[in-house]
């Protein structure tokens, strides 16, 4: 458990390419990551799933539901949208991947004719979207989205775009550093620690619940 608050990082980038992604990879990887993830979050970077594959190859991925869900929309007249947003929500929301994948259908049945660009967008990521129902349900709300991660990134880019061309590339890496830092205290905790050291010895979930053959073996 140690080892999960000594494998943060952040590194500068020019771009959210493979190389970028995979230098801060492989830099985790030799600083000690030498057990790869189960599970990344990410938005639609092509980038760092590229680079994912090439430096842990046995990560599951998650998909991040809102920005998936924003890119659907985009998709779409925005007469539709606040329906076709609650429709989204009845896909992650459900109680098992039986279900979410029955609302699934249902919405690409409802929009593909009209709006085939939302339902190719939407089915091309099926199973990176609906990954979390793998892992324990008291993760779920961590796992879902890259919101946590994207709430630290908020209040760096809002101070960065204020002193923008005004301090050198030390000066804003350190101060990125210390904002992170800083919003490390607001971050609440995981819920179901206790999960947790199962999930990294390989327990099977199914619809958030260990599985009966684990816990037999238990």
């Amino acid at each position: 458990m140690g080892d999960i608050a000594r494998n943060q990082h952040f590194q500068a980038g020019f771009r959210e390419s493979a190389q970028s992604w995979g230098e801060l990879l492989a830099d985790l990887k030799s600083r000690g990551l030498a057990v790869a993830p189960e599970l990344a979050i990410g938005d639609g970077a092509l980038g760092f799933w590229k680079a994912l594959e090439q430096q842990f190859g046995s990560t599951r991925h998650q998909r991040c539901l809102q920005h998936k869900a924003m890119n659907v929309l985009n998709y779409l007249p925005k007469s539709v949208q606040p329906k076709a947003r609650a429709d989204l929500k009845e896909i992650w929301m459900a109680e098992s991947k039986e279900d979410a994948d029955k609302a699934f259908d249902r919405f690409l049945a409802k929009y593909q004719a009209k709006y085939d660009k939302a339902t190719d967008c939407l089915s091309k990521d099926r199973d990176a979207l609906l990954a979390f129902y793998d892992f324990p349900a008291e993760h779920w709300k961590h796992i879902r989205t890259a919101n946590p991660i994207e709430s630290t990134f908020a209040t760096v880019r809002h101070r960065t775009v204020r002193t923008k061309g005004c301090l050198s590339y030390e000066t804003v890496t350190i101060m990125v550093f210390k904002l992170i830092r800083a919003a490390q205290a607001s971050w609440r905790k995981l819920d179901g620690q206790n999960q947790l050291p199962k999930v990294i010895k390989g327990v099977k979930f199914t619809n958030g619940i260990e599985t009966a053959s684990d816990n037999a073996a238990a």
